[in-house]
This record gives C-alpha cells, sequence and structure tokens, in this order.
C-alpha cells in the first residue's frame, strides 16, 4: 500500500469517526429534548372567536397536544369541562382555553320562570348587563288623564338576568315609544307576579329602563323611593325650603 492509499484510508477512517460522533451528538440533543418536553397531554385551542356571555361547544375549539409541563393548571383539559357553558370575556381564536374564561349559565331557581322583554340599546345598561346580573327594571306611565301626573316606578328589584342577546332592530308595526331603532332582548328570572309586571310595563309603559345593581348589594329600595313623580318632587324641594 503507498502512501497516497494510505491516506485515502486514514480520509476514511476519520470521516466514519466524525458521522457516529455527529450521530452520537444528535440522538443526545434528541434525547435531551424529549426528557426537557415530557410528557404530551391533550388541551383545547378555540378554533374561533367568541363573543361575551355566548355559549360555548365543541365546534368552537379544536383538540390539540402539548407537554404537560407547559400547560397551565387552569388549562381545559376534557370536552366536559366547558359543555353548557358560556364564554365569561371575549375569546379570540387561537387562544388556549382555561377554566376561568368560562362561566355556568345562570340557572332558574324553584318558582321562577323565564320572561324575555327587548330594552331600548339607548336606555340599558349597554355593554355592562351579563348573565347573572342583577337589575332592577324602571317603568314610566304617562297620567291617564290630562290632570294626572306621569309616573316612574321601580316594578322589579335585583330582578336576576339570565341571558343577554344580540342587538337587533325594533318591529317598525309597533306603536310603542322609542328612543333608538334597535333594542336588546333580555330574559330574568322571575317570579310570577314579578314577571305580571314586567309583561305590563312591556305592552302599556311609555319606557322600560334597567338599572344595574351594585356586587352584593341585596337590599331592596324602600316602597317609599319606588315611585316618582315631577310634581311630588318639586312639592318636597318647596317644603325643605
Amino acid at each position: 500500500m503507498n502512501s497516497r492509499q494510505r491516506r485515502g484510508v486514514v480520509l476514511l477512517v476519520v470521516s466514519v469517526v466524525c458521522a457516529v460522533a455527529a450521530f452520537a451528538g444528535v440522538l443526545a440533543v434528541v434525547s435531551n429534548a424529549r426528557s426537557q418536553v415530557g410528557q404530551k397531554v391533550t388541551a383545547y385551542e378555540l378554533s374561533a372567536d367568541v363573543p361575551a356571555y355566548t355559549a360555548l361547544d365543541s365546534s368552537k375549539v379544536h383538540r390539540i397536544s402539548m407537554p404537560k409541563r407547559w400547560l397551565p393548571d387552569t388549562a381545559v383539559r376534557d370536552l366536559g369541562e366547558f359543555q353548557g357553558k358560556i364564554a365569561a370575556v371575549p375569546l379570540k381564536k387561537g387562544s388556549l382555553l382555561e377554566s376561568d374564561m368560562v362561566a355556568a349559565r345562570p340557572e332558574l331557581k324553584p318558582g321562577q320562570m323565564e320572561i324575555a322583554i327587548m330594552i331600548d340599546a339607548e336606555t340599558g345598561v349597554a355593554g355592562k348587563i351579563t348573565p347573572g346580573a342583577r337589575v332592577n327594571i324602571f317603568a314610566t306611565f304617562a297620567g291617564r288623564k290630562d290632570t294626572d301626573p306621569d309616573v316612574s316606578k321601580i316594578i322589579v328589584a335585583n330582578a336576576s338576568v339570565l341571558d343577554v342577546g344580540q342587538i337587533k332592530a325594533f318591529d317598525k308595526s309597533e306603536d310603542a315609544q322609542r328612543l333608538s331603532e334597535e333594542g336588546v332582548p333580555i330574559t330574568f328570572a322571575l317570579d310570577a307576579e314579578d314577571a305580571q309586571r314586567v309583561a305590563y310595563a312591556e305592552s302599556f309603559a311609555e319606557h322600560v329602563r334597567l338599572a344595574l345593581v351594585a356586587p352584593g348589594d341585596t337590599e331592596a329600595p324602600p316602597e317609599s323611593d319606588r315611585t316618582y313623580t315631577l310634581s311630588g318632587d318639586t312639592s318636597a324641594a318647596g317644603a325643605a325650603r
């Protein structure tokens, strides 16, 4: 074997050794990455934007697999965790679904019934009334005779809101006076008597308004503060002077 052949053999051996070393290095890197990543688990990612307070279902999410060590403790890992629930906040497509993003839909209590009415978009508490909120329902009535004063009444105190629909146009055939051309259907959980009050007000009141009750405030306004007339207010102010 001449010197040129010996050099060729040496280079071949060196190449083989380098290839083996590179392969071993790749295996070491892969093994290290696997040890760092760890076990993969199932999670759920939103496949579409979901507005706040709308229902969540399997059509709005898709299943993904990701390392358990990178998954937050609040991540939803079971479809049953959000079935029948609503989005607590606006959710964006591509977001990882977590338990604090969803909330249970308010439910009826024994003796209650659902009743939905359209509220003027400009007289409701725009964007602040959500399922689970509590509101006072106001209705204003014109005097039956020209000499009778117009009256504003709190017809229901601490009404529980079950659902808030999408803004839509009022029926143009309705004779009721409206401050806006659009309204929001709002569903309440009420007992029979309060449901009748609301139904009557929607049919015969000039306007129906909602006032959001502060969280934790469970005291209803006293009866003396539930009816208001401008003439009565003026008389009270004059007597105080």
